[in-house]
Parts: structure tokens; sequence; C-alpha cells
């Protein structure tokens, strides 16, 4: 007999953990399968110098604070030792090691095929995150190029591009991450090659982290939202389009919204720009064996080329065929939200938000263990099923 749960969150990130700590405080069975060894393993392969875009305050899921020792912005290893120790405390063991490779309606729930065996749940939650594939464009002649070209993913210790030529594509938010840390490393040359443009908002202005205002920003409508962002980056840089910094039709908030593009934060390279350390090119054209060609004809031949070209779900395998996922291979649906094709289906962390991953976590953590506490109160007592008659239900 397979008995069957009542939840099966895959991803034990920083959006599965939140939900399963709101379903067991709700007292709902759960399953929490993550198909690392460990825990926060995306974030032990980012550069050592990363930290959060976002506040320490608003860094923090459900029952665990952020310590105050994290700093405004908590680095890349308070994080992990915060997931760490936010996994430790919660009332259910992590399934290290096992991955999800198929998912599939029976009867009233869902049969989820692992490396493990067979899970039955009556809801699935999909928490493996917006960010798990890095994204390089096929540009042509990509496959000839011989220089060195990495994603931003594998960006690495910064220090390491002392002294070399270095092109990056793209400045949205981790465009803008490595551009910062790049300010502070002695290069040759940094290009930033930018193709549609993102709104810049600062770090810090007047010694305020700008960030901690992002809750209060939500409440607005997105016009409005577009309008401060646009306000803030003129008064906080001035003019930069008379530094090359092309113009998007969309604000800030509505590419957010629509296309899951971030804005950029500055913390360096806006005043690198100015003073003519870092310097923006058109979109790249194509690549040679030896040579990048931008989009007006320039040809150049950086020492590395760091594609900052953002990330992609992955998730089509698994539920392509369910018609949940949109063109760019997102979830239509997240936090509280299903579609009446996928009952007892949930996603988690695959929208931005201004106020940043964690918060958003939260807030659709508690959102989504509340409706399905509702749901499940609804239905009968149920009794262990047949793993033959779960089977069956595909047949």
């Amino acid at each position: 007999m397979q008995p069957m749960t009542d939840v099966a969150i895959v991803g034990a990130g920083a959006a599965g953990l939140a939900t399963a700590f709101c379903l067991r405080q709700a007292g709902i069975s759960v399953r929490l399968l993550e198909k690392s060894h460990e825990i926060a393993g995306p974030w032990r392969k980012r550069h050592p110098q990363l930290r959060l875009n976002t506040h320490r305050d608003l860094s923090q899921l459900p029952g665990l604070k952020m310590p105050k020792d994290a700093g405004t912005f908590p680095s890349r290893d308070t994080l992990i030792r915060y997931l760490e120790d936010y996994a430790r405390n919660l009332d259910l063991p992590v399934e290290f090691g096992v991955e999800v490779t198929a998912l599939e309606r029976a009867g009233e729930g869902w049969r989820l095929e692992t490396g493990s065996g067979p899970v039955a749940a009556k809801h699935v939650v999909i928490a493996t995150g917006r960010e798990a594939t890095p994204f390089i464009p096929d540009w042509p002649g990509r496959g000839d190029y011989e220089g060195r070209l990495i994603h931003a993913a594998d960006f690495g210790d910064a220090d390491q591009y002392a002294g070399k030529n270095v092109l990056v594509v793209g400045a949205g938010n981790s465009g803008s991450d490595i551009l910062n840390h790049l300010s502070r490393v002695d290069t040759q040359s940094v290009l930033i090659s930018i193709r549609k443009g993102s709104v810049v908002f600062p770090a810090f202005m007047f010694g305020v982290p700008m960030q901690r205002l992002a809750p209060l920003l939500e409440l607005l409508p997105l016009r409005a939202i577009d309008w401060m962002l646009r306000d803030t980056e003129r008064m906080a840089f001035g003019n930069l389009r008379q530094y090359g910094f092309p113009v998007h039709p969309d604000g800030g908030a509505t590419r957010m919204a629509t296309d899951g593009v971030s804005p950029a934060i500055d913390n360096g390279f806006v005043a690198a720009v100015k003073a003519g350390r870092m310097r923006i090119v058109p979109e790249v054209g194509r690549f040679r064996e030896r040579m990048v060609v931008l989009a007006d004809g320039t040809r150049i031949a950086p020492d590395v080329v760091i594609a900052a070209t953002g990330y992609r779900t992955g998730l089509e395998p698994l539920l392509g065929h369910l018609d949940v996922l949109n063109s760019r291979g997102v979830p239509r649906i997240d936090g509280a939200q299903t579609l009446p094709h996928a009952p007892g289906l949930w996603c988690i962390g695959m929208r931005p938000t201004m106020s940043g991953y964690f918060r958003a976590a939260s807030r659709n953590g508690r959102a989504i263990a509340s409706t399905i506490s509702a749901d499940l109160a609804r239905r009968p007592a149920h009794k262990p099923v047949a793993a033959a008659a779960v089977a069956g239900a595909h047949a």
C-alpha cells in the first residue's frame, strides 16, 4: 500500500522551506523533496562576493529572523548558514537526493515519479525557483567562438578579472551585480553590451537603503511605481542617456510584471561608467572565431565575455504537458493561484517582486498553506491507495 501525503513540495530552497513551515504549522502532512544533497545548493555555486539585493529585514522566512550581524544586505555565506539553520529547525526532514522526473494527475491527487520511487500526494507545490537554469542566447557564430564565454552564474572571484578586457552582456539584475564588483577591480577595460536597457535603482540614497522602501512601493499601481523608479533614477544619477544607457519603452515595474526583468541595482558601476572606466556599447550581433561583432559592426576581442542574460525555470520536462507554463517556460500561476484543469498544483518563487524573493516566499507560502488547509478540511478522510491503483489512473 502506498500512503498519500497531503502535500509534496518539489524543491527545498527558500520558497520550499517557507511553504513547508507554514503547512506544518497548519498540521498538514508534507514531504519535502530536494534533488541536491544539501541545503542551498544553488547559492553555494554563486560567486563569493555576492550579497543579496534585499534588505536583511526583507530576507527572512516565517519563524526565523535573519540575524542582525548579517548586515544591511546579507552575504551569500550568511544566507547559506541561515537556510541551514532554518532546515534544521523545521519539523520535517528534507529528503535529499530525490529528483522528481514526472508529474501526473492520479484520481483526486497527483503522482510524482522520482528516482526513489513514486510519491502520491493530494497537492503538489513546485518550488524549484525561476533561476534554475542559466540561459545564454544562441547568438550567430557562438558555436565557433574560440574565446572565453561564461554565464554570470560562473562569475567566480572578482579578482581573477584584474588586468583583463571584459565584455559584460546585459545590465539587468545579475549584470549590475557583476558590474558593481568589477567596478572595484583594476581591470584593463569593461564594456557593457545592452540590448533593451533597464531602469537603474540605487542601493543607497542619502545613506538610506532604498530597497527597504519596496513594500510601500508595492502598494501602488504599476504606472505609479514606473514613474517613481524613473524619477529616482534621474535624481540619483542624472541623465544616464548621455552615457549610452538605452531607454526601454516600458517602466521598471511594468517590465518586472510582464517580462520578469528586475531593475538594475547600482552599488558603484554607474560611477565607473561616468568616470570612463566602463563603457556602454551596442548589443551583440554575432560571434566570430576570435572576436565579437556588435550590432553597429564594431569588432572587439575581449579576454572574457560574461553573459548576464538571465535564467530559465527548466520546468518544461516536468510541467510542459500540463498546460501550465507560458511561452518562456514560467508557470502561469504563483502563490495561492491555481488552474481549473490542474487542481491541487501550486507554484511558488516564480515571479520577481519589488520587495524581493524571500518576502514573496513568506507571503505566498502562508497563502498556499491557508488555501490547502481549507481544501483538505472539505475532503473526506483519505484511505491509503494501493500503488497499483494509482498507476492504473494513467492506463
